[in-house]
C-alpha cells in the first residue's frame, strides 16, 4: 500500500532527526538543522511534531524499536552460546557499518538527558532493561546448557555484558576504530567462558 505525502514527510523528519540526534546529542540538534537536512519550512516541521519535546521521544521510540529487532534477530544460533557469539559480531558489525560515528543512541542520550529530563531518564532505563532481559535469557539458556560459566547469575552476566558493550562503543566512537570494541567482545567470551 502507498503512503501518504504526509506520512512519507513524517519519516523523513525522523530519519533525519534521529541522524542528527545520533552525531549531536538532542540538545545540540536545533531546528534549523532540520530543517537544513529536511528541506522543509518551520511550519512543516511542526505540522508534524508540535514542539522539540514531541520530536525527542518519537526520535526514541523509533530507534527502541530498531534496536529492539536488531536485539530479537541478532540473539540467534543453532545453541544459545552461538546465539551471544552471533550477537557479539552483529554488534561490531553494526558499528563498523558505521564507521564508529555516532555511538549508541541510547547510551549517548542518557548521558546527556538523564540528569536533566527525568521522562527521558525513565525511557532510556526502560531500553537498558528490555536489552539486559534480552541478553539474560540468552545467558540463561547458555548456562543451561554448559556453554558458558554457571558460578554468576545469568542477570549479572547480563548487565555486565550490556554494560561492557556500552563502554566498548564509547570507546570505539572516540578512537574512531573497531579496536576497543573488539577487544570488549573478545574479553566477554573469555569472562563468560563461551563455548559455541
Amino acid at each position: 500500500m502507498r503512503q501518504s505525502k504526509g506520512v512519507l514527510t513524517k519519516e523523513k523528519i525522523l530519519l533525519e532527526a534521529t541522524r542528527l540526534v545520533q552525531r549531536k546529542g538532542f540538545e545540540g540538534t536545533s531546528i534549523c538543522d532540520l530543517m537544513e537536512a529536511t528541506g522543509l519550512k518551520k511550519g512543516s516541521l511542526y505540522f508534524h511534531f508540535s514542539d522539540k519535546n514531541e520530536l525527542t521521544y518519537a526520535v526514541l521510540e523509533k530507534a527502541r524499536t530498531e534496536f529492539l529487532e536488531f536485539l530479537d534477530s541478532s540473539l540467534t544460533g543453532r545453541t544459545a552460546g552461538e546465539s551471544l557469539d552471533n550477537f557479539f559480531k552483529k554488534v561490531l558489525g553494526k558499528h563498523r557499518s558505521t564507521k564508529f560515528v555516532g555511538g549508541c543512541i541510547f547510551g549517548n542520550s542518557a548521558l546527556e538527558m538523564s540528569d536533566k529530563d527525568k521522562q527521558v531518564a525513565v525511557f532510556i532505563d526502560r531500553v537498558f532493561g528490555e536489552w539486559i532481559e534480552r541478553v539474560r535469557v540468552a545467558v540463561r539458556s547458555a548456562q543451561s546448557s554448559g556453554q558458558i560459566r554457571c558460578d554468576l547469575s545469568a542477570e549479572a552476566m547480563a548487565r555486565h555484558i550490556v554494560m561492557t558493550i556500552e563502554g566498548g562503543i564509547m570507546l570505539a566512537r572516540l578512537e574512531k576504530s573497531e579496536k576497543p570494541l573488539k577487544d570488549c567482545l573478545n574479553s566477554l567470551r573469555t569472562l563468560i567462558e563461551l563455548e559455541k
